[in-house]
């Protein structure tokens, strides 16, 4: 090969650098796959530069979805390989594929790390902590843009664990490890936060709307809106979703509602909780949710209130009487009548 068509060559595939920043790993990762599993570049420049042609980089996406499924790199570089040269998989591997979506028996507990145990970042840069193994495969696809990954993974978590343990140990230790992320690096990575939020999303709303195909009748429901300027409905959407799917209604007004549509839709609808919404101290406002404590509705002589919830951290000390305040999801549950059953 001359010394023009070795350019061209190189041109025509990734550096190591800039495949890892795609995949979302270290490029000492792909270093180490490449020789601890043969899972290596096709084109190398003058026996050293590494040069990723589209197959290498297809095998290595497969690699990554099947370690975020929850393989060990061994078997997912067996099974990426194996992909490559067209061959069908094993049963068990071809269960692990996160297209076919990641399946656990519910009964089986999620793997837990031992109190103490190191820190992880899940080859991600992602300061993850403790948390559930679903958490670092979560992180991985987001990282790397899979949609398909986050999405699979995401529905397999609630399939697993239920609802509410998922939003809470699953989703929003993620979703906390990316902002914080994005928070520390100068405005990078907003992308994943917006991936992942979107796809949580999609995910409480998709259960919230099967949950609500018969809703009871005759049961006021509770309204759940963020305060005015608020622009965070996830907390609130999976609020929704389980209420609904322990069969308790939910009326979602969503972000930033004015105040005087607030107060309309207390009026009209008569719930039997308002749930208030505040993400930072900016958006709490303490004389509307005194409003809307005191606002009766009803037919004349059977008048009442509804019970209204203090909800996120924008809310600061103690609640005023009358006022409830949830620290968390399961206080939230307990309170508006649906503990787990």
């Amino acid at each position: 090969m001359n010394e023009h068509a070795a350019a061209r060559t190189a041109d025509a595939g990734e550096t190591t650098g800039a495949l890892a920043r795609k995949l979302g790993v270290s490029p000492t990762t792909l270093r180490s796959w490449d020789r601890r599993y043969g899972i290596g570049p096709a084109l190398r420049t003058d026996g050293r530069h590494r040069r990723w042609t589209p197959e290498d980089v297809a095998m290595l996406q497969e690699m990554c979805r099947f370690t975020a499924a929850g393989l060990p790199p061994a078997e997912a570089a067996r099974a990426a390989k194996e992909r490559a040269r067209g061959r069908t998989l094993s049963p068990a591997l071809a269960l692990a594929r996160p297209a076919a979506g990641p399946r656990v028996p519910k009964s089986a507990p999620a793997p837990a790390l031992p109190p103490g145990a190191p820190v992880s970042r899940s080859g991600t840069g992602l300061p993850l902590g403790d948390v559930r193994q679903e958490c670092r495969g979560l992180a991985r696809a987001a990282v790397r843009l899979d949609a398909a990954a986050v999405q699979s993974l995401l529905t397999a978590a609630v399939e697993t664990h239920g609802l509410a343990t998922a939003w809470t140990e699953v989703m929003v230790p993620t979703l906390r490890a990316v902002g914080r992320k994005w928070e520390s690096s100068g405005d990078r990575y907003v992308e994943v936060e917006h991936l992942l939020s979107w796809h949580v999303s999609a995910t409480l709303r998709h259960l919230y709307v099967r949950a609500t195909q018969e809703p009871p009748t005759g049961v006021p429901p509770v309204l759940l809106a963020c305060l005015p300027g608020e622009p965070h409905t996830l907390p609130l959407e999976a609020l929704g979703a389980v209420l609904t799917e322990r069969g308790v209604p939910a009326l979602m007004l969503g972000g930033s509602v004015p105040a005087e549509a607030l107060a309309a839709a207390v009026r009209r609808v008569g719930p039997s909780a308002v749930v208030l919404w505040s993400q930072s101290r900016s958006t709490a406002n303490p004389p509307l949710a005194r409003h809307v404590a005191g606002t009766r509705w009803g037919v004349r002589g059977a008048r009442t209130r509804s019970l209204v919830l203090l909800s996120g951290p924008g809310w600061a000390g103690d609640p005023e009487p009358g006022l409830l305040r949830p620290r968390r999801l399961d206080d939230a549950l307990r309170m508006l009548g649906a503990p787990e059953h």
